[in-house]
């Protein structure tokens, strides 16, 4: 555990304003900084983040992981896909990549104490220990995408944005004089580059096949399984005396099942591959709050059983659609991340 301020920190720069500003922040702060750069899918290191990091007067590295990129996230997308998941492959890239491989290079490499990053998102330390906590701007909240970091290295994550709204960060750019804060936001994928998860699949991905109801009758076509998502409903193309919502994705037989709303609400929710950062509030059964999603509001829950490897809450309300492959977000009531894991249908 780091109890000082640390020396050396690395900033993950990816050329746009959330990175830039985190930097700008953190140098105002008086932190002696790098910055550091990760190619993810085989393109060009990123030109901007070194025009900026210049700009800031601050060392710039550039870290090729897109072997590891591909091993880590991409490859196990693509199972989780083909098993009928719904994979958030951006979680994966935060805690294997840029939490993982990223953090040991600039610990080993620029001899970084901690790393910076642009997420919108806070971090602090309490009575309890180090946490994770919701950002500010709750239309910019990241806190969803970043559970999966090793409880250790939570002490040394800064997040400089996570008390500011967006548009607070762009008039900063613009006050600053740096020529980024005009820059478009980038997807919040992973991808490096790549706006559409779709990119990553395979032309066996995108095969016709049947539309079924929950009886098995079968109500019209889909174009591909790789353009749905549980619990979707526009793009269906049936004729039905009410909406329909997308149920399952059933890969081995490539169809695609759809039911009514109702159908799709659980009011239990289990979760695997499960990382923990605040084990008090997990064990004591308190009223906790959940997500199931990315969008949308932490929702009342309890957990039902912990047993070390798989995590079950019970809903005080039902929730809509928890796909399996998706993730399981846990809060306490000051808004800190408990718990994360992979919904497990």
């Amino acid at each position: 555990m780091l109890h000082r301020k640390p020396k050396k920190v690395a900033v993950l720069m990816s050329g746009g304003v959330d990175s830039t500003v985190a930097a700008l922040l953190l140098k105002q702060e008086g932190y002696d900084l790098a910055g550091l750069t990760l190619v993810l899918s085989g393109e060009a290191p990123a030109e901007e983040a070194a025009r900026q990091c210049e700009a800031l007067k601050i060392p710039h590295a550039v870290l090729d992981l897109s072997g590891a990129f591909e091993e880590r996230v991409v490859g196990p997308f693509r199972e989780s896909y083909r098993r009928g998941e719904t994979p958030s492959p951006c979680v994966d890239c935060n805690a294997a990549i840029k939490f993982g491989l990223a953090w040991d290079f600039a610990e080993a490499a620029l001899h970084a104490e901690a790393m910076a990053t642009g997420h919108y998102a806070r971090t602090g330390s309490d009575g309890k220990g180090p946490f994770l906590a919701r950002g500010f701007d709750r239309g910019r909240d990241q806190s969803y995408f970043l559970y999966g970091i090793p409880l250790r290295k939570l002490e040394r994550l800064l997040l400089p944005l996570g008390s500011l709204a967006k548009s607070r960060v762009r008039a900063m750019a613009a006050e600053a004089g740096l020529s980024v804060c005009e820059k478009p936001d980038s997807m919040d994928l992973c991808f490096a580059g790549q706006a559409d998860y779709r990119a990553l699949l395979e032309e066996q991905d995108f095969q016709p096949g049947p539309i079924v109801g929950l009886d098995g009758r079968v109500l019209g076509e889909h174009k591909g399984l790789a353009g749905y998502t549980v619990g979707q409903r526009k793009g269906l193309g049936v004729a039905f005396p009410e909406p329909l919502y997308v149920a399952r994705i059933e890969r081995k037989t490539n169809t695609l099942v759809v039911a009514p709303r109702e159908a799709l609400l659980a009011g239990r929710v289990a979760a695997v591959g499960v990382n923990v950062l605040k084990p008090g509030a997990l064990e004591a059964e308190e009223r906790l709050f959940g997500k199931i999603r990315s969008s949308g509001e932490p929702v009342p829950c309890r957990v039902a059983r912990w047993d070390g490897v798989r995590l079950t809450v019970d809903f005080e309300e039902p929730v809509f659609a928890p796909a399996p492959g998706q993730k399981l977000v846990l809060y306490d009531e000051a808004e800190h991340v408990v718990a994360g894991g992979t919904i497990q249908g």
